[in-house]
């Protein structure tokens, strides 16, 4: 018998490679990454669709409730200064007008004098839109969290004098700082201002534009054409200023100047333009100021975009996130990956738990097993080709040994040893099943007395030939299955048996003899018990439960198998969602 028994060497070599992975083309690298992200978009798109929507929906809800501002825009061009010659004839010399003194009018548009004078002509320190404005939930809660931070941790009375003067201080600074807005409240709403008004030249022209923000429309327009009419004066005023300094200056032209700073005063403290022609301004105004008709921000269509596409991104770096972090098997395609061995077999999810704790899987397999349309019963026929492809080089007149094994009990390694073993009978060959949770299993529908009497560990015990091995019946309507449990009912012999015994090599061989043997072996986590029956099978496949065996424990059962000689050809995926 020694000699006819191939070793595990020689049976490992006659089996098919199918752990080799193809080389990967590294000239698609971004085109794997493509993929790879359309294959989880896909696999995901419930998740993303409902992050994405989120997004779009706090952003424009966010954009919705922000106040409209309303941006009006006066625009001036800027011409060579005229000068009154020292004769005081009416001729006059222009100057030239090149680009650095473009960049001079700007800051000066910007400097704080100008700017001083709108913001008091127009009485803006009493607008509601630059004072003080009510803190948002969000500085609120920055500020609680800050206080509550930077809080000194006091108790008892050992402490009472530091903290009679910590309220003391708190009281002087409440004081000063209560004081401290009133004095400068003219001064933040002049910062306010500044901020809101904007000056800035159109390209390497000489015109400028001078632009103004606000949530009401018509102060907007208001203060850009105060700030046009405050340039114009300023620029007057220097002028006449300047004439009346001369001696030899005509008083028409005075009279001139006057009515031009007139006109440019009035207009700034109304907002409005200068009523005359102002030649003295040094520029020409070339369009007014006038209340928009719509607000220019915020933009809601471009804040919503944008909160989908953060909305999107979050929920990918969820799902990534939550790949990285989570390590239980999904799908066959992620665990080759992670293993580097094939998965042969993806089975859904056919048992009910309600089933499982009564434990009727005979009746519930053989049903499934009888059903061709059945999803569960076409994925045990596909595993069982998968594995006859891959042990097709050791099938002879003899049978073959499988074992099936998982890290921890509840694998479904008994039913889906059960469903392996009826559709080889069912296929004209005698099978033979050892299962080690033979008590989670009823196999015939005619009573206790279908079941063996004695177990593989008694056998081993009692010292039995194969021939005295009493094995128990499958159901009556010719399944052709003997069954032998593993373990015994005396736990002091299943304490002190040795599986990897001579002996069981000789019962296994028997009962190959007859047919295929199935091993279905318990948890590898639990006990070495599945690593010493392993080296009695041809090949060994690993059972993980999708959505609770981590990839870890199938690479730790992968392992230990190997570290005990077991040929391991592949996985095969138990309940998975369809």
């Amino acid at each position: 018998m020694t000699q006819n028994n191939p070793s595990l060497l020689e049976r490992s070599s006659r089996l098919w490679r199918l752990d080799d992975a193809p080389a990967e083309n590294a000239n698609e690298g971004p085109v794997a990454l493509l993929r790879s992200m359309s294959a989880l978009a896909l696999q995901h798109k419930v998740k993303l669709i409902l992050c994405t929507a989120i997004g779009i929906g706090l952003a424009g809800f966010y954009a919705h409730s922000l106040p409209r501002i309303y941006t009006a825009t006066a625009t001036l061009l800027l011409e060579p200064r005229r000068s009154t010659s020292s004769s005081g004839q009416d001729a006059s010399a222009a100057q030239n007008l090149d680009l650095n003194r473009a960049d001079s009018e700007l800051q000066i548009i910007r400097s704080e004098r100008l700017l001083s004078a709108v913001f008091d002509s127009l009485n803006l320190e009493t607008s509601p839109e630059l004072g003080p404005q009510p803190p948002r939930m969000l500085d609120l809660v920055v500020s609680n969290v800050r206080r509550i931070l930077n809080e000194p941790e006091t108790g008892g009375s050992a402490v009472t004098s530091e903290t009679g003067k910590t309220a003391r201080s708190d009281g002087v600074a409440a004081t000063s700082n209560s004081a401290a807005p009133a004095t400068d409240a003219r001064q933040a709403a002049f910062q306010s201002f500044a901020k809101r008004l904007d000056v800035r030249r159109v390209g390497q022209s000489y015109v400028m534009e001078i632009s103004y923000s606000s949530s009401d429309p018509v102060l907007a327009a208001r203060v850009a054409n105060a700030a046009v009419s405050g340039y114009i004066l300023q620029a007057v005023s220097f002028k006449a200023e300047m004439a009346q300094a001369g001696t030899e200056v005509l008083q028409w032209r005075l009279d001139a100047l006057a009515s031009q700073v007139d006109a440019a005063t009035d207009a700034m403290e109304q907002g409005k333009l200068p009523a005359i022609p102002t030649p003295d301004g040094d520029a020409r105004i070339i369009g007014a100021a006038l209340p928009p008709l719509s607000p220019s921000a915020p933009r809601p269509s471009l804040i919503t975009a944008l909160g989908g596409v953060l909305g999107l991104l979050a929920g990918f770096s969820m799902i990534a996130l939550n790949l990285a972090l989570d390590r239980k098997v999904r799908n066959a395609k992620d665990l080759m990956r992670d293993t580097g061995i094939p998965c042969l077999g993806t089975l859904p999810d056919a048992v009910s738990r309600v089933d499982l704790r009564r434990g009727s899987h005979n009746r519930r397999t053989s049903v499934v097993v009888n059903l061709p349309g059945s999803a569960y019963a076409v994925a045990i026929r596909d595993l069982r080709t998968s594995i006859e492809i891959a042990c097709s080089a050791i099938r002879n007149e003899r049978g073959i040994v499988i074992a099936v094994a998982g890290w921890e009990a509840g694998n479904g390694v008994s039913t889906l040893c059960l469903s392996l073993a009826q559709f080889i009978s069912r296929s004209g060959r005698h099978t033979t099943l050892f299962n080690a949770e033979m008590g989670q299993i009823d196999l015939s529908d005619d009573g206790p007395d279908a079941l063996p009497t004695t177990s593989l560990a008694d056998a081993l015990v009692a010292d039995m030939r194969p021939e005295q091995v009493i094995f128990g019946n499958g159901r009556g309507d010719g399944d052709g299955i003997a069954v032998l449990p593993i373990h015994s009912a005396n736990a002091l012999t299943n304490l002190y048996v040795d599986f990897r015994d001579r002996r069981v090599a000789r019962i296994v061989d028997a009962a190959r003899a007859r047919g295929d043997v199935l091993l279905g072996l318990p948890s590898v986590g639990g006990s070495t018990d599945a690593q010493a029956l392993a080296i009695h099978a041809d090949a060994v496949l690993i059972v993980a439960n999708a959505g609770r065996t981590t990839t870890e424990q199938v690479n730790d059962t992968l392992q230990q198998l190997r570290r005990s000689g077991a040929n391991v050809i592949g996985t095969v995926i138990n309940r998975a969602k369809a």
